[in-house]
């Protein structure tokens, strides 16, 4: 007992102790491996705007253009990193806003997700991991929920023509969880 104490009160011993707390406690913080048996399920429907308000400005919108929501491209999400399922949609409102719908979406929770739009192309297994942020991107938001259908607002200023797919995006590691190449309608 007493070189147990003997050993606990030597300055190097307690300093060993605090770096190993501290890295522990920072190992926590940083890798949130509590996220993988959590799930967080969001289920929205797609936004309905009035169709007898005044456009929002849009490109050429022609008057034969459906009231409703309407596609304009959509694909289907590959797995990347973790295991990830489901559809995407971009999608033009009534209004002319636009919007990427996530649905039936299935994939791991984690730290500091997001939802990129982005120019760059979809690629299977670990040759597609880090492909998204070489190009332009737009990030969308943090991801609402690791399960079920969500919608994302595109900025006004962007022109969705200009990208190619949507990545569910790990900002803390630069990793993609999931993507889908979207096939214009």
């Amino acid at each position: 007992m007493r070189r147990v104490r003997k050993v606990l009160t030597r300055p190097l011993t307690i300093a060993v102790l605090v770096v190993a707390v501290a890295g522990g406690g920072f190992g926590l913080y940083w890798f949130q491996p509590w996220k993988l048996w959590q799930d967080e399920t969001v289920e929205e429907a797609l936004p309905q705007v009035d169709a007898s308000a005044p456009p929002a400005a849009a490109p050429s919108r022609t008057p034969t253009t459906p009231a409703g929501p309407q596609t304009l491209a959509s694909g289907e999400l590959i797995s990347h990193e973790h295991a990830t399922s489901g559809a995407v949609k971009l999608v033009r409102l009534a209004d002319g806003s636009h919007v990427v719908r996530l649905e039936n979406l299935d994939t791991s929770n984690g730290p500091d997700l997001r939802v990129w739009l982005t120019d760059a192309p979809v690629k299977e297994g670990t040759a597609g991991w880090h492909v998204f942020d070489d190009g332009e991107y737009v990030s969308l938001g943090k991801l609402k929920g690791n399960k079920g259908n969500q919608n994302y607002a595109l900025p006004e200023d962007i022109d969705p023509a200009r990208f190619s797919s949507v990545s569910i995006w790990c900002d803390r590691f630069d990793v993609s969880f999931g993507a889908a190449e979207l096939a214009h309608a």
